[in-house]
Order: structure tokens, then sequence, then C-alpha cells
């Protein structure tokens, strides 16, 4: 992302600093899939994921989805990375993008996750309807489907749970207004639950309004912790590497 190029080292010294020990980063568009699969290889403790954000979908032609789509195949086959996404379904993209172009780009996702045994990380935003009636008819994949930044409601979180999916919160979950992500949080097993700082968005009190980075976890997790208890700062950890098959038990 431009807005770091600023200081993306210093980023990730301040994240270490901060008692991170790992971070996934995901893509949002093609050409961001080549850069990242290098990062890996020069730091274990970043890994990547890989896929078409719904919100880049008005950006590109419906006509090289497919193309697209190939590409995103081959890479997988590759290696380097340790999940698919991000993608899902975005409402206010809907008239750059119509829905039904994006549930296809969705499925494409979701049988690229099955066919590579990967975790599925996938953006719901005003379109949990869509996803809803998806989900009836398309189980999720074997290895797991995370809400990236959930801001479902309380009564669409048990649809949710019961289907399956893990449930990431960002920093709309430290805001002093929060209320809804809150009593969201309170219906997911502790055993689905992982914190993220969604940077460069969305960055948690005291920092709102400003660009978010990884060293902001710790705000993130705070606030969770206040809510469910103590045990589920190192639980969001364990969480995480068996989600991500233990990609992040690095030293």
């Amino acid at each position: 992302m431009p807005r770091f190029d600023a200081d993306r080292a210093d980023v990730l010294t301040r994240a270490w600093a901060a008692g991170v020990t790992g971070l996934v980063i995901p893509a949002i568009g093609p050409r961001a899939w080549e850069p990242l699969l290098g990062w890996p290889t020069r730091d274990a403790r970043v890994q990547v994921a890989l896929g078409i954000h719904p919100q880049l979908l008005p950006s590109l032609s419906p006509d090289e989805d497919e193309k697209h789509l190939a590409l995103l195949d081959a890479l997988l086959t590759r290696g380097g990375a340790i999940a698919v996404g991000e993608c899902g379904l975005d409402g206010p993209s809907e008239e750059g993008a119509p829905m039904e172009r994006q549930l296809r780009v969705l499925h494409a996702h979701f049988e690229l996750a099955k066919k590579h045994q990967l975790p599925l990380l996938v953006h719901c935003y005003r379109a949990h309807p869509h996803l809803q009636r998806y989900l009836k008819e398309h189980p999720i994949p074997e290895a797991g489907l995370l809400m990236h930044s959930y801001s479902g409601s309380n009564d669409l979180t048990p649809f949710y749970v019961k289907a399956g999916c893990h449930f990431s919160f960002a920093g709309p979950v430290s805001w002093p207004e929060a209320r809804r992500p809150l009593e969201a949080l309170k219906k997911i097993p502790l055993e689905r639950l992982m914190g993220e700082t969604d940077a460069p968005d969305q960055a948690p009190h005291p920092h709102r309004g400003q660009r978010s980075e990884p060293s902001y976890l710790p705000l993130i997790i705070d606030a969770m912790a206040a809510v469910l208890g103590e045990e589920l700062r190192e639980r969001t950890a364990q969480n995480a590497r068996r989600f991500f098959r233990c990609a992040f038990d690095v030293r």
C-alpha cells in the first residue's frame, strides 16, 4: 500500500516492539500478488494471502475476471500463500460491480480455497443477506473461513457461528461508542476469535481517523479482553496459529 512507502520498515519494527510475533497481509488485487509472495522468504514473521477484494472489482474489467482467477490459481499452486483472500461481498461497490459478478468471483475463491486446502479470508459489508444465502447452499472450505473485520449484528452472528466461521475484529471494537461489535463478540465461541488492525484502515482508539498499523493490535485485544476476560489474549494467538496452520509459530 502506498501509504506505507515512506516508513514500511519502521512500521514492522514498531509491530515487533509492541509484541506482535507474526502477521498476515492479504492481497486486494492482482497487481499485489507477485510483490507480496516474495515477502515471507525475507521475513518468516510476515505471511501473505492472495485474493481479489470486492471493492477493487469496479476498477477491474469483468472481461478479465477469468484471466485473473486463472493466474490466482497458478500462484496458489506455486505456493507461498497461507490463505485465499481477501475476497467477499461489498454492498457499496454494487453499482460498479453488480452483486451477481461479486458472487461469481466469490464462488471462484471458495473453489480455489477447497482445491488448495487453504483457509478463506472473507470481507462482507452491507451485503450479509447475499452472503447468508450463499452459505446456505455452499459449505465453508474444510480449512476454514474467517470473517475479516467482522461487522455483523448481534442477530446475524449466530448464523455464521453455526456455519462454522471464525471471526476477526478490528479497530471499531475499541471505539468509545462501540456497541454492535461488543454485543456480537459475546455470541462467538472463544476458540473462533482473532484480532486484526486492518491496516491502513479502521485504526483503533485513540488513533481513530489516522493510518492504522500492526503495532496497534494490543489496543484491539485490550478492548476484546475487557468484554471476554484475560483468557482472550492468549486464545486469539492460539487461534491464529491453529487457523493458519502454525504459520505464525516463528521466533
